[in-house]
């Protein structure tokens, strides 16, 4: 995007009569056709002050349009104001990057059959013009608005950091040219142009700004290194490769604005691209900065100037785009398209200050901008000490202080009490009336009270400095060097120092040469901003030994809100690295409330994914009950007591007769291993009959009869001998679809048969009554009926696997296999059955079960415990009290009603299953050949992580949202969910 200038001077105005070439496709291609002797057809592309076509062959194809052709290149008609120099230069660092990075694509210049590039400076219509023919690379570029994710940002960084270090070193004369796009230039640049800005308030705030960053920069401009750069490795220019359906950064094109200029430019206009994309914000390039330190190490300078590069890029766009546009006339649509897109660029790069960023930057980092390296353990840099004392007057005493405690592992934010618009007034107001002299809330601590449900950005958690209520009135002055301020709760009055009696103040100490602080800044940018202040409870001893906190949280060290990634790190060697947790940079989740979990920063997610908790998280009546009966007796079950005893009659009378007796134990895989074992015992045989597409645990018998191979990749080739798999009965993608799935309970039977015939009859058959795994697709109907007809007929047991299933997730059946219209003589349960206490069970007969007396004894340590049984009971209690059987048929209804509407206008969505708050969303690139869209379920799982929404994929192809919510869940958050799904599929990716 190179702008006329002429050598050695700055000149844009005299350069107007130079628009963007504008020469017509025939004429282009017979100067191809002319002097390589190509014969192709020419499709336009997009830039702002050249003329690019993408050349495609005239074959068999492609002649009548020329848009099917094989591309050969991409036609470059460079603007007038490139010297042959410059095209040099822009053709050696080409090929010095592709040299350098193997592992990128660069486009360099085609060569022809005699090895000499296809460069000409051709006679036009509009004069001499130097026309090229590049490598074409194929798979586009991250043009558009999509949102970008933290891996494809990061992908960016990277390929900028290649660019840098490969140029490194690289002289040549056709890089000493004046470029309008060179940060160096920005200020001129700005001013000469922002005249034609046509919205004076716009104008305005370019002007301001870029002055602001300007300084900023020349206060570290000494320091930077000068080397060539790419200069444009954009969104634009930045090629590539679809990778299981999303687009990974893999190469770059258009080196038209190669030059010698700060280093540090090319990262900065590298993460300029990104903010204009869906969802972008200032923290979302922070993978990219932290991908290219990582290569290519930034210096203290460069971190500095990062930022306010960022912003004189934004301006300098702004003005140039409108500049560009006023001399094409409106005739490059290219440019005159960008407009906007340039100003959303600079209103991000200015919505946090300069100053802000530049420490959110050297905290990713792990640096100082102005000292170098850190102490190496990833410590967020210290708040500004600026030795300032706070004087209250007539004054306060200290050892009647009493810090409340508002963060995530208080306990006074219990049973969603956060919520509560008024919990830090009636904590205050309450230690106050207990004899405390003041009441303060703590700066830097993500503060509960403040988090915000369903909401799509973080909240605003972290305060900035304390909130204060004195028992008598106070008047507060600073001695020092800081910046007192001293507001009212809603930040409108700032008082003149003086607090009254049992009202809340806001007490910040800012340095003075900051900007305004904000009391609560959200957790993205809390390093930032508490970089510019002062600690206020410091400087009155409030924060002195022996203040009293309130509540204490014995044994419960409160976590600081940015270590998600370090616990992340101890977890990885500490726990078994199989036992896998949810996404890459999943956040720490220290506290759940109802279809919420809550992260250290205080960000609150949606839980569309928890089926292990139909009571929803943090119950209290659920806590109160298994805290008391820990208190007074938790033992084994060969003990005597009542719960165990209680807890398995209700369960026994929740089952359909004849079933009428119970198995405790602590966990759906011990529930299904031992539902198996009891068959075996019962039959004496040992062979079982499972599905495919299926998951029943981690034990050796269940996963003996698991064959998901989401779950296990060689779960195919690793199954037993005595295990036999039936074809999944999936009417959706299984062999046998819509109609046609009549056929998989016919076909199960005659294999039962044919098995029992072949001197190996089954000891059972065991399926999920729902299929689960596959995505909540219900079984076709008549499945499981047929099925167990011909299990029965051949000797064998049936068993409902119901762990995922049952409890009433269905909506209208408390188990699943009453959706099908039978009684299976094994049940195995779990999951719901605890709310996330460890209870399985297996319910059968009293005939089968006292079969198993030829196995010996059966015994669980802590199934069927007297705490497992107390929760087990308060589960069932819950159900009945709150009704959320019905709610699971109710909201469930609604929920499946409102994903099927955003079906009709997402194809990506190729059906959702289900039924009550058992559902799958499953996503195809095809409903026709329904190839599932594997990758494009991963990106829209991280994407709604980031959006407040947890949520994870299923089946097979993990191409399925399995939305399996706590039985809490209400329609305010179905709509939530289905919201924040259409803007994932909307911005795309």
């Amino acid at each position: 995007m190179t702008h006329p200038a002429k050598a050695g001077g700055f000149d844009f105005f005299s350069a107007g009569e130079l628009p963007a070439p504008n020469l017509s496709a025939g004429e282009v291609a017979a100067i191809v056709r002319e002097h390589w002797g190509l014969d192709v057809e020419l499709e336009p592309l997009g830039s702002q002050q050249d003329q690019n076509f993408l050349a495609r062959s005239r074959d068999a194809a492609g002649s009548s349009t020329g848009l099917t052709g094989t591309p050969v290149g991409v036609v470059k008609i460079t603007n007038p104001a490139f010297t042959a120099a410059e095209l040099d230069a822009q053709d050696h660092a080409a090929s010095r990057i592709a040299a350098a990075a193997p592992h990128l694509r660069v486009a360099t210049t085609t060569r022809a059959a005699d090895r000499g590039p296809r460069s000409v400076v051709a006679d036009t219509s509009e004069g001499a013009l130097a026309v090229r023919l590049l490598e074409h690379l194929p798979g586009g570029t991250l043009n558009g608005g999509a949102h970008l994710s933290p891996a494809v940002v990061a992908r960016m960084g990277e390929i900028a950091a290649s660019a840098s270090l490969a140029l490194a070193g690289f002289a040549h004369p056709g890089l000493e040219r004046v470029l309008q796009w060179d940060l160096r230039h920005a200020d001129r640049v700005v001013e000469l142009l922002a005249h034609h800005h046509p919205d004076p308030a716009r104008r305005a705030m370019v002007t301001d700004a870029a002055a602001r960053a300007w300084a900023d920069v020349q206060a570290v401009a000494a320091d930077l290194p000068v080397q060539p750069v790419h200069l444009d490795l954009t969104d634009d220019n930045i090629v590539c490769t679809t990778e299981h359906g999303i687009r990974m950064p893999d190469g770059m094109i258009d080196f038209g604005d190669v030059t010698s200029t700060w280093a540090v430019s090319e990262l900065a206009i590298t993460i300029s691209s990104v903010l204009h994309h869906a969802g972008a914000e200032p923290a979302s390039v922070l993978p990219a900065v932290r991908a290219f330190h990582a290569l290519r190490p930034l210096s203290p300078a460069e971190v500095h100037a990062l930022w306010p590069l960022v912003v004189l890029r934004g301006a300098v766009l702004v003005v140039s785009g409108e500049h560009q546009v006023q001399i094409d006339g409106g005739a490059n649509t290219y440019a005159a398209a960008g407009v906007e897109r340039e100003w959303c660029i600079f209103e991000q790069a200015v919505s946090v200050p300069s100053v802000v960023m530049t420490a959110v930057i050297a905290e990713a980092l792990g640096v100082d901008p102005t000292l170098g390296s850190r102490d190496g353990h990833g410590a967020p840099p210290s708040t500004r000490t600026l030795a300032t004392r706070l004087e209250t007057s007539p004054g306060v005493d200290v050892a009647r202080a009493v810090r409340l405690d508002v963060s995530i592992t208080s306990d006074d934010v219990d049973a969603g009490a956060w919520l509560e618009a008024d919990l830090d007034e009636r904590l205050a107001l309450a230690a106050l009336d207990a004899g405390a002299s003041v009441a303060w809330l703590e700066c830097g601590t993500p503060r509960l009270s403040e988090s915000r449900i369903r909401s799509a950005e973080s909240p605003a958690t972290v305060p900035t400095g304390v909130d204060v209520w004195f028992a008598e009135a106070q008047h507060v002055t600073a001695h020092g060097d800081a910046r007192l301020v001293v507001e009212t709760v809603d930040g409108a009055t700032i008082l003149d120092g003086t607090v009254p009696s049992r009202r809340r103040a806001r007490i910040r100490l800012e340095a003075p040469d900051a900007p305004r602080v904000p009391h609560l800044v959200r957790p993205e940018y809390a390093a930032g901003w508490l970089a510019l202040t002062e600690d206020p409870a410091g400087a009155m001893g409030l924060d002195s030994d022996g203040v009293e906190t309130r509540p204490a949280a014995p044994g419960v060290p409160r976590p600081a809100a940015d270590d998600a990634a370090e616990l992340v790190e101890r977890r990885g060697r500490a726990f078994a690295e199989v036992q896998e947790h949810y996404y890459d940079a999943p956040p720490r989740i220290e506290r759940g409330w109802r279809e919420h979990l809550v992260g250290t920063d205080g960000r609150a997610y949606l839980d569309m994914v928890n089926n292990v908790t139909p009571l929803g998280h943090g119950d209290p009546r659920l806590a109160a009950a298994v805290a008391k009966q820990l208190r007074t007796l938790n033992t084994n079950s060969r003990f005597n007591y009542g719960a165990v005893v209680e807890f398995s009659e209700r369960l026994a009378a929740l089952a359909p007769d004849p079933l009428d007796t119970v198995f405790l134990v602590n966990s759906g895989s011990e529930a299904t291993d031992l539902a198996i074992r009891v068959a075996m015992a019962a039959t004496g045989r040992r062979d079982m009959v499972s599905l495919l597409e299926a998951y029943h645990g981690w034990t050796y018998a269940s996963d003996a009869v698991s064959t998901s191979t989401a779950d296990n990749p060689n779960a195919l080739a690793t199954r037993p001998d005595w295990v036999h798999a039936l074809d999944a009965p999936n009417p959706f993608r299984g062999i046998h679809r819509g109609a046609d799935a009549t056929r998989y309970a016919p076909e199960a039977a005659d294999r039962i048969r044919r098995l029992a015939a072949s001197g190996r009859p089954p000891a059972g058959f065991i399926a999920e009554t729902f299929s689960g795994n596959a995505g909540g697709i219900p079984l076709p109907d008549g499945y499981l009926a047929e099925v167990y007809s011909a299990v029965r007929e051949a000797g064998g047991l049936a068993i409902a696997d119901e762990v995922q299933a049952g409890y009433g997730r269905l909506g209208h059946w408390f188990w699943g296999f009453e959706q099908q219209g039978v009684v299976p003589d094994v049940i195995a349960v779990a999951k719901a059955a605890g709310n996330g206490y460890p209870l399985g069970a297996v319910i059968t007969t009293r005939e089968i079960a006292a079969r198993y007396r030829t196995q010996g004894y059966f015994f669980s340590s802590t199934g069927g415990s007297p705490a497992s049984s107390v929760a087990g009971l308060t589960v069932l209690d819950a159900f009945r009290d709150e009704q959320l059987q019905e709610n699971a048929a109710d909201t469930g209804g609604y929920l499946k009603g409102r994903l099927e509407a955003l079906a009709e206008r997402h194809p990506l969505i190729g059906a959702v299953h289900g039924l009550g708050l058992y559902l799958g969303v499953e996503f195809v690139r095809d409903r026709a050949t329904l190839e599932p869209a594997t990758g494009e379920t991963a990106a829209i799982c991280d994407r709604l992580l980031a959006l407040g929404v947890i949520m994870q994929p299923t089946g097979d192809f993990q191409n399925v949202l399995k939305v399996k919510p706590p039985l809490v869940v209400t329609r305010e958050s179905a709509d939530f969910f289905v919201a924040m799904l259409d803007r994932v599929l909307a911005e795309g990716w």
